[in-house]
């Protein structure tokens, strides 16, 4: 039997080629074949189908490239949920740049491992260069930022809380009621006491709350403020909050800012972030407001001497006196080992649309979020939660139950017609349009609406039939 022709080296290329052609033709088709922004008929059926195309999962005779590509990647396809479709705005899960996609493919073929520098030359170079323009954007004028490439908001806010803990031995989390969920789990996994909760009345850090938290609360502390809110996209008052840290004397700054970050890259909207760089720590995510592939995720601290207690040494990989005469150490980047080069796609969409054409994607998402807010609340039979601070919109059938919210998004889910999040706030469910592709037009947005509506009316006439 021939050997399985390799991705890397000067024949890869020529072995990728016609492989590719047929991994295109597949994500048409199976785009097709599903015909919207997700598979209808719901979990079992998506089971059904997918168990029914790929029969054997570890067969005793393989059906060739050609054949498994077309196969497993259409039906794959066929079952998605595309967040490049302008419906399916549900998550912060955002449709990726063309162009990251296929830098991504160049990381995935040359496959550096990211942790030592004979296996990663130039990768670990260029993961020195844009981590630190990154980290400078974030603390612009700090002496010297740095940031690490993380897997996402949940690696770096754990990452952050282990930084806190070894630069003080303990420490006391203090976060906002609407804070992510992964700072729970961080304290949980890291031995540390479960989280000081503050109230978030309005959805943000009620500043005299914090303020009282602080005088009550032992240190040392690290306060975990949110620019964007996974439910609402809401900013924490970054400046009080900062503020009132400094004031205490015993507490360390810490930006969860995986959500909205990225509008730094955006003149209009920075503002929206004051005080950002009044942190310690800071959160980001790309692949959320970045249009990466996941992951591409950092932790930006503002002095890269921070970093320090991450030092590990295991002799096969940055011994000392390897690291002494001049090869990088490359451990300490990451509480993992193997690691892919994430940091291509980024550089690589950095070159390509620099400062203002990502800002100017952000842009666009947040004028859909307003034309988006501006349909509901001219639609006589919807509510608007708020006006969106970033991109995301809350709105929800006027006069429903939460049974009834809830059984709208389920149904557009099961009909494959749309991908509505869910999201708690004024003790009530609404529903949840998170907006991240720039592509969406006016029509798409009053589809949505549109779908809502037409729905909400079956469900009430179909309960008063009970």
């Amino acid at each position: 039997m021939r050997a399985a022709p390799l991705a890397g080296g000067p024949q890869g290329a020529d072995a990728l080629r016609p492989l590719l052609d047929v991994v295109l033709r597949a994500l048409h088709d199976g785009a097709v074949e599903r015909g919207g922004p997700l598979p209808g008929g719901g979990p079992g059926e998506v089971r059904r189908r997918l168990r029914e195309v790929l029969g054997a999962a570890v067969p005793e005779q393989g059906t060739g490239a050609d054949e498994a590509l077309r196969t497993v990647v259409r039906a794959v396809a066929a079952g998605a949920a595309d967040p490049a479709e302008p419906l399916c705005a549900a998550h912060l899960h955002t449709p990726p740049l063309a162009l990251a996609v296929a830098a991504d493919l160049a990381a995935s073929a040359l496959n550096p491992s990211m942790d030592s520098w004979d296996q990663a030359p130039a990768a670990s170079e260029l993961e020195a260069v844009v981590t630190a323009a990154l980290a400078a954007e974030v603390f612009p004028g700090a002496a010297g930022p740095d940031a690490l490439v993380t897997t996402g908001g949940t690696e770096s806010n754990q990452l952050a809380l282990l930084l806190a803990r070894e630069r003080h031995g303990t420490v006391q989390a203090v976060v906002g009621a609407h804070a992510h969920h992964s700072f729970h789990r961080a304290a949980w996994l890291l031995g540390l006491p479960e989280p000081v909760v503050v109230p978030a009345p309005n959805g943000t850090i009620d500043p005299a709350a914090l303020d009282e938290a602080l005088r009550d609360t032992p240190g040392p502390l690290l306060v975990a403020a949110t620019a964007g809110t996974t439910d609402a996209g809401l900013i924490d008052p970054l400046p009080a909050i900062a503020d009132r840290c400094a004031a205490h004397g015993n507490a360390d700054l810490h930006v969860d800012a995986a959500y909205g970050g990225p509008a730094l890259f955006s003149a209009a909207h920075r503002p929206l972030l004051a005080g950002l760089d009044r942190a310690r720590t800071v959160t980001v995510d790309l692949h959320k407001l970045g249009w990466q592939p996941a992951a591409a995720g950092l932790l930006a601290v503002r002095d890269a001497a921070d970093l320090a207690v991450l030092t590990h040494t295991a002799d096969y990989l940055n011994a000392d006196d390897d690291t002494d005469a001049g090869l990088p150490d490359l451990l300490g980047r990451s509480l993992r080992t193997t690691r892919r080069p994430d940091v291509l796609k980024t550089a690589v969409t950095l070159r390509a649309l620099g400062r203002d054409g990502l800002g100017a994607l952000v842009d666009a998402c947040m004028e859909r979020a307003a034309h988006l807010a501006d349909l509901v609340e001219k639609s006589p039979g919807l509510e608007l939660y708020a006006r969106p601070t970033l991109t995301t919109v809350l709105f929800r059938p006027y006069d429903a139950d939460d049974e009834t919210v809830a059984a709208i998004r389920r149904t557009l889910l099961a009909e494959g017609r749309a991908v509505l999040g869910r999201a708690a706030a004024d003790g009530r469910l609404w529903l949840k349009a998170t907006l991240l592709n720039p592509h969406a037009t006016p029509g798409d947005l009053q589809q949505v609406l549109t779908l809502v509506n037409a729905l909400v009316n079956t469900l009430v006439e179909g309960s008063s039939h009970r």
